[in-house]
């Protein structure tokens, strides 16, 4: 006869689940000792996703084997309470965040760089090269729309991005993590994540386009890419754009 346990998933990680389980408690049957971890994946949450899991009021760990008649319950990352005493299922909370991007989004990444946030991505980061590369980088959080590429045993850090807009996923992505505050636009290089630094006109003026020679005095470069930075109509463009997210920030 197989065993029971009742889970019940909260905030964001309905998302993950059935319409017939979302925000409900329901019945998972299990033989044997699982883990709590690849019974939690095996109902289709990735486990970067939780950073609180309660079994039978008590918190525990990702290495905690479930037991018949247990009471779940699955918590997703937690910004705005105080937690300080249970058990988090990550070493410490992501308050300086670095970002790894699968290849469907660039966009994202460009945006997230825009705003100050390191974020590493290539159009050719494939499943391979991503789970290479988290060992050598920890606390990098990967940022994905493949809820599978998650589930890998090396991604300790990780978000599905559930929104399909590049504007929504920005949005999503800073509310998720809390990142409004740590928004430092302007300071890293939107093609290849660099930090860009102020340089005088002189040392750049062969490689401006002779309009904006004429009109502007200030420039920014990034030192390892070469790419020069003005305010033109794109910077107006991206200030508006800022002006929009810091707006939401403080609703």
């Amino acid at each position: 006869m197989k065993k029971q346990a009742v889970f019940r998933f909260y905030e964001e990680l309905n998302d993950f689940l059935p319409l017939r389980k979302r925000k409900i408690d329901f019945v998972c049957e299990f033989d044997g000792s699982p883990s709590i971890k690849d019974t939690i994946e095996s109902l289709g949450i990735p486990h970067p996703e939780v950073d609180l899991i309660l079994v039978n009021g008590q918190s525990v760990n990702f290495s905690y084997l479930l037991q018949d008649g247990d009471r779940v319950s699955v918590y997703p990352l937690f910004e705005s309470f105080d937690i300080t005493n249970a058990t988090h299922l990550r070493e410490k909370p992501l308050r300086n965040p670095r970002f790894l991007l699968d290849a469907h989004l660039g966009r994202l990444a460009r945006f997230l760089r825009l705003l100050g946030f390191d974020s590493l991505y290539e159009n050719t980061f494939s499943e391979r090269n991503i789970a290479d590369a988290l060992p050598r980088d920890p606390g990098r959080i990967l940022l994905t729309r493949d809820r599978n590429l998650l589930k890998r045993k090396v991604v300790t850090h990780g978000y599905w991005v559930r929104a399909t807009e590049k504007e929504q996923q920005v949005k999503e992505v800073l509310r998720r993590f809390d990142l409004f505050s740590l928004i430092a636009p302007f300071t890293l290089c939107l093609a290849c994540n660099s930090r860009i630094v102020t340089v005088e006109k002189a040392a750049v003026i062969d490689r401006l386009p002779p309009k904006v020679r004429e009109r502007l005095d200030i420039y920014t470069w990034c030192p390892a890419c070469r790419r020069i930075y003005w305010q033109g109509t794109h910077y107006e463009k991206m200030q508006e754009f800022i002006r929009r997210l810091l707006e939401e920030g403080d609703d």
